[in-house]
């Protein structure tokens, strides 16, 4: 009885430490590669919210226009800059990274708020034209027609000129984003040193990378920012 009950703690001891030993090395090659961040990584920032608002406050003090913020959102979503980062590891939990507002991203994403700001400035200039008794075309090519024989230019080009800046300019965004340093992981928290590039300064975020996704959020002691977007997924670039 009592070499059975030994044979049987042996046993028992022998499959533990398999166990063990399987979870180590699962620890190392599996769960220490969901640690490592490096590699490149890219984004899009969405300045829809912030276009919808600069266009809505400006078109308020235009006497006998009506347009709600909510028309105005549905009518410039998807507004983005792309911003690639990327993450070198040096050492465990350690390395260097550089972050920057693709430049090319930012003019196509500027061109394109004027240009839905546009459709709606001729629906709403045509809206007006009829409140005022005009009896002739009103429809979107005849009112570009209008505003380039009053102005001298298209109705992109007017906006862009006369009216409101829609996005922060790009040396703006590249004081908010740009920047190149060292940065540290530790827990779950992501912490970067800019030391090049931009304000000088420290940025603590959360992160959790799923496979080729590293999803940050703002860490509890990282200033909060309303003017600008926060980095969420980032995608690991091809």
């Amino acid at each position: 009885m009592g070499k059975t009950t030994k044979n049987v703690a042996l046993i028992l001891l022998f499959l533990t430490l398999i166990v063990l030993l399987a979870l180590m090395i699962y620890l190392h090659f599996f769960a220490s590669a969901d640690q490592d961040i490096s590699g490149q990584w890219t984004t899009r920032a969405d300045l829809s919210e912030q276009a919808s608002v600069t266009a809505f406050l400006w078109l308020q003090d235009i006497e006998g226009v009506d347009v709600s913020l909510e028309e105005l959102e549905t009518c410039m979503e998807g507004l983005t800059v792309q911003v690639d980062l990327t993450l070198e590891q040096t050492a465990r939990s350690e390395g260097t990274f550089r972050c920057y507002i693709v430049p090319e991203s930012y003019e196509n994403c500027n061109q394109a708020a004027y240009e839905a700001f546009a459709a709606v400035f001729r629906e709403l200039l045509g809206e007006r034209l009829r409140m005022a008794g005009y009896t002739g075309d009103t429809g979107a090519e005849a009112v570009e027609t209008l505003v380039t024989e009053t102005f001298g230019m298209s109705t992109v080009s007017y906006l862009t000129s006369c009216g409101p800046a829609l996005l922060p300019s790009l040396e703006e965004l590249q004081g908010e984003y740009d920047g190149s340093g060292t940065y540290a992981t530790a827990e779950g928290i992501l912490t970067r040193q800019f030391e090049a590039g931009g304000a000088r300064r420290t940025e603590t975020e959360s992160y959790i990378r799923v496979e080729s996704e590293l999803i940050l959020t703002k860490g509890d002691d990282a200033e909060d920012s309303d003017d600008y977007p926060v980095l969420y997924i980032l995608h690991q670039a091809e």
